[in-house]
């Protein structure tokens, strides 16, 4: 007798640009199509559709959009496009008049729709029996997952366009959140990254309702999600923290060992001039208090941040004042960026003057010699010390991790000697070795 083969399951190529919460946008999109029975594969030849999630922050990672486009159309032909640069559909389309549908950050059920249009799902797909994992389909390594907890923002720095792209701040319930955090960690996850546009102001927008958690009261506010998400047994990691008053209140959290003693704060300036015209908190002095003032309650506080230099207006004075806060700030973990116009953003208004690409060029320069140094003079107070290392890849020569002060992909490793023996995921304690300006060398304990 003979049988009929089973019909294949149509299948989606993913692309994912940009910062991690366009990531945790694609694994929601992919989750739901895994949901309906599509098939997710990793080459544009095996795709019958590709979905590109783009980003359209800056020009430069316009141009790789674009440019990704262009090869996702010229490999496969059927093409999707989302994400934060979809909400300029007229400039895609003048480059890639072939794309077959251009859709907004956020927009879920657009492109789950187009795809629909291009490659139906199957009509016999059963979704109670072809489950999704629980935690749903993760872009990340097993061991680590981003955890977002809002869309969108309520600043109006003149430099972005993130609120015309994403709109206001709109807060997760909070029961949502950590329903998700739980699952993540059943599924083996050893650490979770919070992000948002705006950490801090989780809830705002709710003006900090309670919601309930396995039973019990929850505010929807950074504190208390961060208390909660502490029982988890796993790394808490906070992303985006503006430093709004009641940041002061995480310090405890982080010197009891509750959450992860690292703090990311765009600063993005510290010129009181600069600040203005960029539409930042001028709060420069009162900055270099708190910061002093937590390093007091928790030794161990790790800060990063991220800065701009050749805003229109910054003079020399301004970059070495910014220089001079370096050097009284001491941050640990520091990326710099050189201004770039974005189309549609405030700041193109602004009655200033530019500053010259090769003076943006060698301020950048002065800035990262500058701040290396400082970063290497931390890094090299902690040979000789214990720490613990979540380990994200193993080969022949040793084992490479991350501390609690190395966010993934954005700061430095810890290269395990004697590591051979681990799997990523594992958490091991370490006695540090060696450093230089990004990273540390250790050996197992």
């Amino acid at each position: 007798m003979s049988t009929t083969p089973a019909p294949a399951n149509p299948k989606v190529g993913f692309v994912s640009l940009g910062c991690p919460k366009a990531l945790v946008d694609s694994e929601r999109i992919l989750t739901q199509l895994r949901m309906e029975g599509y098939d997710v594969v990793s080459t544009y030849q095996d795709a019958d559709v590709v979905v590109v999630n783009t980003c359209g922050f800056i020009d430069s990672a316009k141009a790789e959009s674009l440019e990704v486009i262009g090869e996702a159309i010229k490999e496969n032909g059927k093409v999707i496009v989302t994400g934060c640069m979809g909400v300029e559909e007229g400039n895609i389309r003048d480059v890639h008049p072939s794309v077959l549908a251009v859709t907004g950050p956020q927009q879920y059920e657009q492109v789950v729709n187009a795809v629909h249009e291009v490659v139906p799902p199957r009509q016999d797909h059963n979704p109670l029996i072809d489950l999704v994992p629980p935690q749903g389909i993760k872009l990340t390594p097993r061991h680590y997952a981003y955890l977002k907890i809002s869309e969108g923002c309520n600043h109006s720095c003149s430099f972005c366009i993130i609120p015309s792209m994403r709109g206001k701040l709109v807060s997760r319930p909070v029961g949502d959140v950590l329903d998700e955090a739980q699952r993540l960690v059943k599924s083996g996850v050893k650490e979770l990254l919070v992000i948002s546009q705006d950490t801090s102001a989780y809830g705002v927008d709710v003006k900090y309702r309670t919601g309930f958690w396995n039973g019990a009261p929850v505010k929807t506010r950074m504190t208390e999600l961060c208390e909660a998400l502490s029982t988890l047994g796993v790394w808490v990691r906070l992303h985006y923290v503006y430093p709004y008053p009641h940041v002061d209140e995480l310090i405890p959290l982080m010197a009891a060992g509750k959450i992860l003693p690292y703090l990311d704060i765009p600063f993005q300036h510290a010129s009181p001039k600069v600040l203005k015209s960029m539409k930042r908190p001028a709060f420069e002095d009162k900055t270099l208090a708190r910061i002093k003032n937590w390093r007091e309650i928790c030794p161990d506080l790790i800060i990063r941040s991220t800065f701009i230099v050749g805003f229109p207006g910054e003079t020399e004075e301004d970059f070495q004042y910014l220089l001079n806060w370096l050097t009284e700030a001491q941050l640990d973990r520091v990326g710099c960026f050189q201004y770039s116009p974005v189309e549609g953003a405030p700041a193109n208004d602004l009655d200033l003057e530019v500053v010259p690409d090769d003076v943006k060029q060698d301020r950048w320069e002065r800035f990262m010699a500058h701040q290396q140094a400082i970063s290497s003079a931390r890094l090299q107070m902690r040979i000789g010390r214990e720490i613990e290392v979540l380990v994200d890849e193993v080969d022949e020569q040793g084992a490479v991790g991350r501390c609690f002060f190395d966010a993934p992909e954005i700061d430095g490793n810890v290269f395990i000697d004697n590591g051979s023996n681990l799997k990523p995921g594992d958490k091991v304690w370490c006695k540090v070795t060696d450093a230089d300006e990004y990273d540390l060398w250790a050996e197992q304990i």
